[in-house]
């Protein structure tokens, strides 16, 4: 069995540059965040640390609700892994970390808009259509540059429901 040569942490103000690198690596799959917002939720971000380099981050964002919030969604975004370490058992790591972190607030789910969805399956997540995430496709699609509908991005809406 193949030893574990890294770690995940919280991150810090120090890694703003870093994870904005990463994130910027995978246009066509992440949607680009600037130093400003990575700082400013600097809270909701994990590193993956692989000697003492961060070769991976996450990140969480609570979708708001009208009201009481009666079914509160937490979505996960800005995954990324630099590209010769995937497969390496970091997403995943980072995944599970972020779940860990989020699963204490109680939502109702956890959701990832995604173009690997096999990935979050296997994570115990299951596709669901973008309707049934109107929040989120309010809140955060609806101002997407990429594409010209959110009901034509390709990505794929999956959520886990916390219980």
């Amino acid at each position: 069995m193949k030893k574990k040569t890294y770690i995940t942490r919280s991150a810090e103000f120090r890694d703003a540059e870093k994870i904005f690198s990463l994130i910027k690596t995978f246009p066509a799959e992440l949607l680009p965040r600037s130093i400003s917002d990575i700082a400013q939720n600097i809270d909701r971000f994990i590193v993956c640390e692989m000697k003492n380099k961060v070769v991976g981050t996450i990140s969480w964002q609570i979708l708001p609700e009208i009201g009481m919030p009666r079914h509160p969604s937490i979505e996960i975004q800005s995954l990324a892994i630099e590209k010769k370490h995937h497969k390496s058992g970091i997403g995943r790591a980072l995944v599970n970390e972020a779940i860990k972190r989020i699963k204490p607030l109680h939502p109702h789910q956890i959701i990832a808009l995604t173009f690997s969805p096999d990935f979050f399956r296997k994570m115990g997540f299951r596709e669901v259509p973008k309707q049934q995430l109107m929040h989120k496709i309010y809140m955060g699609c609806i101002n997407c540059s990429k594409y010209n509908s959110p009901f034509t991005c390709p990505e794929i809406a999956m959520t886990l429901t916390i219980l």
